[in-house]
């Protein structure tokens, strides 16, 4: 499959091939549903907690006599129709995680990278440019290949300048090759790969690692 290249510069480019794997029809689609919803779920901190009428300070003494007041009856001050008592059937700590074995992970891998690649958003630059040091040059280049949208670069390693120089624009996110995921190849408008950190993820790729 064939994938633009770009000078470190992002100034010129030219088109080369790559064994990036292809795909007919549906395959792998569903794999990179069930692998994008495990993500975000395994992402969630499942901390959130509310307190029953049982845990909610305080309420031990009836606040009135049951008869004679002309008022409703009322055994606790922390019944959950009064404001300020217990949640009925509220969120307590849970865990979302879920478990998808290496085999659906490498397709949905594989079926995300061809269809970013397909539909041409992803491009190759030979590498990020040592001597950008500067955010702004940083902005220029990525300008030049993605000019709107949210961008993802990919690199195997990044250096320490390149990561301070392109950590402040907005609209630009950093992932090392090793990590990348399903979820990163879905939600980007445009993903610019080093040559290097294409070679990386190929391997994963090949080599069913993912």
């Amino acid at each position: 499959m064939k994938l633009q290249v770009f000078k470190s510069d992002g100034t010129s480019s030219t088109e080369k091939d790559f064994s990036i794997p292809t795909f007919e029809g549906d395959k792998g689609l569903q794999a990179v549903k069930e692998v994008i919803v495990a993500i975000n779920a395994n992402n969630r901190q499942g901390t959130h907690s509310t307190k029953t009428r049982g845990e909610v300070r305080g309420g031990g003494k009836k606040p009135w006599r049951q008869k004679g007041t002309g008022r409703a009856r009322a055994g606790s001050i922390r019944s959950p129709l009064w404001s300020g008592g217990g949640v009925v059937f509220g969120p307590k700590p849970r865990d979302y995680s879920k478990k998808i074995n290496d085999k659906v992970k490498s397709l949905a891998f594989s079926r995300a990278l061809f269809d970013r690649a397909i539909a041409g958003e992803i491009a190759v630059i030979e590498q990020f440019d040592a001597a950008a040091k500067k955010t702004k040059a940083v902005d220029q280049i990525v300008a030049r290949i993605a000019p709107k949208g949210k961008i993802l670069l990919v690199d195997a390693p990044f250096t320490t300048d390149a990561s301070r120089a392109a950590r402040n624009i907005e609209r630009v996110t950093l992932q090392e090759a090793a990590k990348l995921n399903t979820l990163d190849l879905a939600q980007y408008k445009k993903i610019i790969v080093s040559t290097k950190a294409l070679e990386a993820i190929l391997a994963r790729v090949n080599g069913g690692k993912n």
